[in-house]
């Protein structure tokens, strides 16, 4: 009895294992787009560093925020190209999917306000270089929280309205679009400021330390099972000649299973990111149910 009970106790990870296997995004079939994709109707950001070739740390840091921003971006867009389409069955999936969008967007805001920016303020010695950011930031939020409130709202996921949650959406589409530009040309802009650390001085290497360790963390405390998997699975590998297929940089088992295992709690939200577990851009999933419908109900017809 005794051996039985430790087969089954040592069996559980296994089985739980499996389990999540199943729900992995990797398990999701994909197919490349053909119908209006995540990079419209919000612009998507050239990073700095693909358009200048530099290198220094405020170039870096901008990059690497606009390869976030980018992952954002695509999740609006993807929201905003499926919300009119979405079938009644995959209401749920859609607003859960929305709504961890949301989350990513409000916790990259306030740990942008909390944290970054004051950092970046103590680098430069100059508490005015993000005076025109903050504003920019007030100029979205009343609507984002009114996209908020309208999702959470919904008595049922089947009240669900995909003509409404977009008519929230384009009251704050523009100053979103230009705020998420506008901040990556500010970080960029702070290579010429007369404070910047200078090249092999401890101030850049900290200066590096800082970027550095904010870019790991802000999105893997913002959620791991909900944020973590928006955002990787927004991320194309393919853009800008394939310069960012490994970023962000970790190892490669890790990054596997933070879209796979950790994408599995809710892995029916993921069939409406733009890419695949593999970071290829996908059709956009409301397309293909609605195709798939539509051919449906033509055999039942002929």
């Amino acid at each position: 009895m005794d051996n039985l009970r430790t087969r089954f106790i040592l069996s559980i990870p296994f089985m739980v294992l499996g389990f999540l296997l199943t729900r992995a995004p990797f398990m999701m079939t994909s197919v490349a787009p053909t119908k209006p994709w995540a990079d419209g109707p919000m612009k998507l950001i050239t990073t700095p560093q693909f358009l200048t070739k530099k290198t220094d740390i405020f170039t870096s840091g901008a990059t690497h925020m606009a390869l976030l921003h980018n992952s954002i971006l695509r999740g609006y867009n993807s929201i905003y190209h499926q919300a009119p389409l979405v079938l009644d069955q995959d209401k749920a999936d859609f607003v859960g999917y929305a709504l961890a969008w949301y989350k990513f967007v409000k916790s990259h805001h306030d740990d942008e306000e909390a944290t970054l920016f004051t950092k970046i303020e103590e680098v430069l010695g100059d508490k005015t270089v993000f005076v025109e950011t903050h504003e920019e930031h007030e100029s979205f939020l009343g609507g984002l929280a009114a996209f908020e409130k309208y999702l959470s709202g919904l008595k049922t996921p089947a009240d669900f309205s995909g003509a409404e949650l977009l008519g929230i959406m384009k009251t704050f589409q523009e100053p979103f679009e230009n705020h998420f530009h506008s901040e990556i040309a500010t970080i960029s802009k702070f290579t010429d400021h007369p404070n910047a650390p200078k090249e092999g001085t401890p101030e850049k290497d900290a200066a590096a330390a800082m970027f550095k360790a904010w870019g790991k963390s802000t999105v893997t405390k913002a959620g791991m099972t909900d944020v973590v998997p928006l955002f990787l699975l927004n991320l194309d590998r393919t853009v800008e000649d394939g310069l960012w297929a490994n970023w962000p940089p970790m190892p490669a088992p890790i990054k596997w299973g933070l879209i796979n295992l950790a994408g599995a709690w809710h892995s029916g939200w993921w069939k409406f990111a733009s890419c695949d577990a593999a970071g290829q851009p996908q059709e956009l999933w409301a397309y293909r149910a609605a195709d798939a419908k539509a051919a449906r109900e033509a055999e039942t017809k002929a």
